[in-house]
C-alpha cells in the first residue's frame, strides 16, 4: 500500500506513525513544507517525499498542487494526525476517490460548533455553546451562555487560545488577545476534573481504548506559569468505576461523529456528582506524550498498532494493562536559558526502576515558550503496577524537582 502522510516529521511523534507505516509494510510517500534536508532521519522511513509549495495550512492552495502529484503516484490512502492538516487531508481524499474519512465527517470533529450540535443530536451531555466572530457576539453570546464560560477558537487544537472568563470584564479584556481569531466558541464552564478518551477504531468499532487524566485541568496550566502540568494514564480504564461513564460517553461520540478508522483523542469532563460531560474531540492522535505513554502502560507498540489498523484493518497489538504512568511536565523559573536544575538526582535515586523517561532540558538550552508547548522545559515519565504509588510518584515530581533559567 502507497500512503501519503502529511508532515511526517512534526510534530515530534509524527515520525513514529510514519515508522509503524513502514513496519507493517507500506510505502510512505511524505507530504510537507518543509526541505528535505529539514526531515531528519524521518527521510530514511520515507520511500518519496513531495515538497509543497503552496501551504498546507492553505487547504484550497495545497489541494489544488497536490490531486495531480499524488494522483501520478497511485496513492492508496492519505494520512494526517496533526490537527491543522486533518480536513486537507479528507479534502484530497474525497477528490481521489480514496478511502477514508470524507471532508463532511472529518468536519464534525474539526469545528468545534458543528461538533457539539451533532452530539447533542445524539442525546449525548455537551456544554452549551454558541459561536461568535464579532466582539458584540462574543458580548451578546455570552450573556445567553451564562457566565462563567470558556472561549476558545473553532477549529483550534488543544488548549491553544482558551480561555476561562469569569465575567464580562474579563471577556472584554481579553479581545485583544483573540484579534487573530477569526470566530470562537462561547461555551459554559463545566467545573470538574478533566480527563481524555483515546481510541484506536477500526470501522467505527473501538479496538483499543485509553484514559488519561489531566493534573491540573489544562485550562488551568495553560494561564498560571508556575504549574508542573500532570498528566496519568490509567492503567485499565473498564476496571475503574468512576471512569464508565466516560467511556460510554466516549463511544457515543464516535458514533454521532461517524467514525470510521483511525486514532482518536476527546477530552471530557467529570463532575462533582459524577456526571460525564463531553468537552472536544479530533480525529487524530494525542500529542504531549500521551501516545508513549499508552505504549508504557501496555508494554506494546500502538503507533504500530494504528498503522495496522489504518492499511489492513486489523489491530493485532495485545494490550497488557499493565501499569499506570504518569508525565509531569516542568517549566523552568526564570528567563533565559536552564541554568540548573535541584532534586533531580534524589528523586531519580529514589524511583529508581520506575523512571521510564527524563528528558528535562540539559543545561544551557534556552527555555521554551511555555504558552506554546505543552512539554514546556522537558518532562519525567514514571509508571508503577499501583495507582496509590504511581500517584505519590507523580505528585514528589511535581514537588521535588525545580528548573531554573536566567
Amino acid at each position: 500500500m502507497r500512503v501519503a502522510f502529511l508532515a511526517p516529521h512534526y510534530p515530534a511523534e509524527m515520525p513514529h506513525f510514519v515508522r509503524g507505516l513502514t513496519e507493517v509494510g507500506a510505502q510512505v510517500i511524505g507530504v510537507g513544507n518543509a526541505s528535505a534536508g529539514e526531515l531528519g532521519p524521518t527521510a530514511q522511513l520515507l520511500s518519496r517525499y513531495v515538497r509543497v509549495d503552496a501551504s498546507l495550512m492553505d487547504e484550497q492552495a495545497a489541494h489544488d498542487e497536490l490531486v495531480p502529484v499524488l494522483s501520478a503516484l497511485g496513492i492508496d490512502r492519505i494520512e494526517a494526525l496533526w490537527e491543522p492538516l486533518v480536513l486537507l487531508a479528507a479534502r484530497l481524499r474525497d477528490t481521489l476517490g480514496l478511502g477514508g474519512m470524507s471532508h463532511d465527517t472529518v468536519q464534525g470533529f474539526r469545528d468545534k460548533g458543528l461538533m457539539k450540535e451533532r452530539i447533542a443530536a445524539a442525546g449525548l451531555r455537551v456544554p452549551r455553546s454558541e459561536r461568535a466572530s464579532t466582539v458584540d457576539e462574543m458580548r451578546e453570546a455570552a450573556g445567553r451562555v451564562g457566565f462563567p464560560i470558556v472561549v476558545k477558537p473553532i477549529a483550534g487544537a488543544g488548549s491553544a487560545d482558551t480561555y476561562f472568563v469569569a465575567d464580562a470584564a474579563e471577556l472584554d479584556a481579553l479581545v485583544t488577545a483573540l484579534a487573530h481569531v477569526p470566530e470562537v466558541s462561547i461555551e459554559e464552564y463545566v467545573a470538574g476534573e478533566e480527563f481524555t478518551y483515546d481510541c484506536v477504531s477500526i470501522d467505527g468499532e473501538p479496538v483499543f481504548d485509553n484514559v488519561a487524566q489531566y493534573f491540573p485541568k489544562p485550562i488551568e496550566s495553560r494561564s498560571l506559569e508556575w504549574i508542573s502540568p500532570a498528566q496519568m494514564v490509567y492503567r485499565d480504564p473498564s476496571a475503574i468505576p468512576e471512569l464508565a461513564g466516560g467511556i460510554e460517553l466516549g463511544r457515543g461520540v464516535l458514533k454521532a461523529l461517524g467514525m470510521q478508522t483511525g486514532f482518536t483523542h476527546m477530552e471530557w469532563f467529570r463532575t462533582a456528582d459524577g456526571e460525564a460531560v463531553f468537552g472536544e474531540i479530533g480525529a487524530r492522535a494525542p500529542g504531549a506524550k500521551l501516545v508513549d505513554q499508552m505504549n508504557w502502560a501496555n508494554d506494546f507498540d500502538v503507533y504500530r498498532g494504528w498503522a495496522e489498523a489504518v492499511t489492513a484493518g486489523t489491530f493485532t497489538q495485545q494490550a497488557h494493562r499493565a501499569y499506570h504512568v504518569a508525565v509531569v511536565f516542568k517549566r523552568a523559573q526564570g528567563e533565559g536559558r536552564i541554568s540548573g536544575v535541584t532534586g533531580l538526582d534524589a528523586v531519580l535515586h529514589a524511583l529508581g526502576p520506575h523512571v521510564v523517561e527524563e528528558a528535562l532540558l540539559a543545561i544551557g538550552t534556552p527555555r521554551r515558550n511555555w504558552r506554546a508547548t505543552l512539554l514546556s522545559d522537558g518532562w519525567i515519565a514514571v509508571r508503577h503496577t499501583d495507582l496509590g504509588i504511581c500517584e505519590t510518584m507523580m505528585e514528589t515530581l511535581v514537588r521535588d524537582v525545580t528548573m531554573y533559567a536566567r
